[in-house]
């Protein structure tokens, strides 16, 4: 069963259209790949899917819970409580603050005390914030991250950090989970980490994952389909076979060399 599917979606900048028609489905439980050059829509996509932009046409469709529901417009903090979680190119993480505070920060979305039981440390208050506490520290702990939930966010190896931005958006208890460019600037080390820990997030969170990726070895490897953009337009979908394959990929982004591997 579809959990997310994108009709015609488009979005123009002034005279610019930097999205056009780009129309996806996603099942329960996949993971799919969103590649394409440079400038080719993939973040735009991320950020009409996730409420940072809102389309200039086009649906958005959330399947969840036995419900239909068209959530294109809608403010971010919305779509974030009605289960989809992003990542981003560049860390945006709350540098000064300490892993476990980062962890914290996203699971009081689900808080239900309002301003007064917070200034007062009302009984409501303080249970919910002990079972916040307590739930942070386990993701941490299942994500192998928990030795380190005292240390200052700005204070992490860089792989660690992509880690912790993962088990933030995690926090959020997301049905849907999308990653901008997770192994942008990781070492071999530390992407093979990366690409066990997706893997492992997915089948153990019973996620679906949406992963834009320019590192085609991570792409091929565990993505189940992916979609190819080019100037914003979709013009390609397949198993990573038939993307590899694709002559109209090649030519546009993975050249001769990768299609050839």
């Amino acid at each position: 069963m579809p959990i997310l599917t994108v009709n015609k979606l488009s979005k123009s900048f002034g005279g610019l259209m930097a999205v056009s028609n780009v129309s996806m489905e996603l099942e329960q439980g996949e993971l799919v790949g969103l590649i394409g050059p440079n400038g080719a829509g993939k973040t735009t996509v991320f950020n009409l899917l996730t409420g940072i932009y809102p389309p200039t046409s086009g649906y958005i469709t959330l399947y969840r819970n036995n419900k239909k529901e068209e959530i294109q417009g809608l403010k971010p903090y919305t779509i974030c409580k009605k289960g989809i979680a992003r990542t981003f190119q560049n860390i945006r993480l709350f540098k000064d603050l300490t892993v476990l505070d980062n962890v914290r920060i996203a699971m009081n979305k689900n808080a239900s005390y309002g301003l007064i039981s917070s200034f007062f440390h009302t009984k409501s208050y303080g249970i919910q914030e002990k079972e916040v506490l307590e739930k942070s520290i386990e993701l941490l702990r299942i994500l192998k991250l928990d030795h380190k939930k005292d240390e200052l966010a700005k204070n992490l190896p860089y792989g660690e950090q992509r880690q912790l931005e993962i088990i933030r958006a995690l926090a959020t208890n997301p049905c849907i989970l999308l990653l901008d460019e997770p192994a942008a600037g990781m070492n071999p080390a530390e992407t093979a980490q990366l690409t066990e820990m997706i893997e492992w997030i997915r089948k153990n969170f019973n996620l679906t994952i949406l992963l834009i990726e320019h590192d085609m070895s991570l792409v091929m490897k565990i993505c189940e389909r992916i979609y190819v953009l080019d100037y914003g337009m979709v013009i390609a979908e397949g198993t990573p076979s038939e993307i590899k394959s694709n002559k109209r990929v090649i030519e546009a982004y993975l050249g001769e060399e990768m299609g050839n591997a």
